[in-house]
């Protein structure tokens, strides 16, 4: 360990680093915090340079979160905005349907929350709600599934023809890690709330998900609104190489200039195929 003398003399983290390899000191966990909070500070600038270009051009950006609970949606998204400017971001998580948006098209409750000129939006789910939860849950019926996969890809290529840029992201995780973490919301008192009955079952009708996600990418997947996997074992890693992915998608002024590359790691971040190998099968 560090004596109080150590900490005090070195002046620089590479000192830090020189000590703890004289006295074989493992800090290869705080190395690999440490990267991981520099590399997250260089691509959260490029965000704030993104936005500021979207902004001046009064493009229209949205971006959407999907994957089974606890896959780290809320995590990507509250990292990829902390430091974005609030007057031309948004997120939008909404809550279930009122029973007025119920008698409603499907689709108007998630019109009204789509991105002005020069603004971005985070959807923290989306309308894929009733692609994969709604029928595992039981939260709508067969013909309301059946017209929603049919309508999504005429809705998207609307989008796509007036100017909307969509980016849709699958957040990818194990069954085991699910659980792993499922575990620690458990035991932690500060994210308790984020547990409910509904998570339970994410376990429980594992294969069902699997299916209905597999019916999602197969009807939903085009080329104007592709699906990008993210494999989300590792959350810093996803985080990290998901916001590569947006950053790669604009060529914002600027963007030659980032202190870090932009382009995603394949490993984590991979185009939907129908063959691809997936950890949430």
């Amino acid at each position: 360990m560090f004596t109080r003398e150590d900490l005090t003399h070195a002046k620089k983290r590479k000192q830090l680093i020189d000590i703890a390899s004289q006295r074989n000191i493992d800090i290869s966990k705080i190395q690999r915090r440490l990267r991981y909070e520099d590399e997250l500070r260089a691509l959260q600038a490029e965000m704030v340079n993104l936005q500021q270009w979207i902004a001046k051009k009064k493009l229209r950006v949205a971006i959407i979160f999907e994957g089974r609970d606890a896959a780290g949606k809320g995590g990507s998204i509250k990292r990829f905005t902390e430091h974005l400017n609030p007057r031309s971001m948004r997120i939008v998580a909404l809550s279930k349907p009122t029973e007025e948006e119920k008698g409603q098209w499907y689709f108007r409750r998630y019109i009204k929350e789509l991105p002005n000129p020069g603004e971005i939006v985070f959807f923290d789910r989306s309308w894929y709600n009733r692609a994969v939860v709604e029928p595992v849950m039981g939260f709508c019926n067969k013909n309301q599934y059946k017209k929603f996969m049919v309508q999504v890809p005429e809705f998207e290529h609307m989008l796509y023809e007036d100017g909307i840029k969509v980016i849709k992201f699958w957040f990818s995780i194990s069954k085991e890690e699910q659980k792993k973490r499922f575990d620690a919301r458990l035991e932690n008192p500060l994210k308790i709330w984020k547990f409910s009955p509904v998570d339970m079952k994410g376990q429980q009708l594992w294969k069902k998900y699997t299916h209905y996600k597999e019916q999602m990418f197969s009807k939903t997947h085009i080329t104007f609104s592709p699906w990008i996997i993210v494999k989300t074992n590792d959350k810093k890693t996803a985080r990290i190489e998901s916001m590569r992915y947006v950053l790669s998608q604009f060529d914002y002024v600027g963007k030659s200039q980032a202190k870090t590359t932009l382009l995603p790691d394949p490993n984590v971040i991979v185009r939907y195929y129908r063959y691809i190998e997936q950890i949430d099968i």
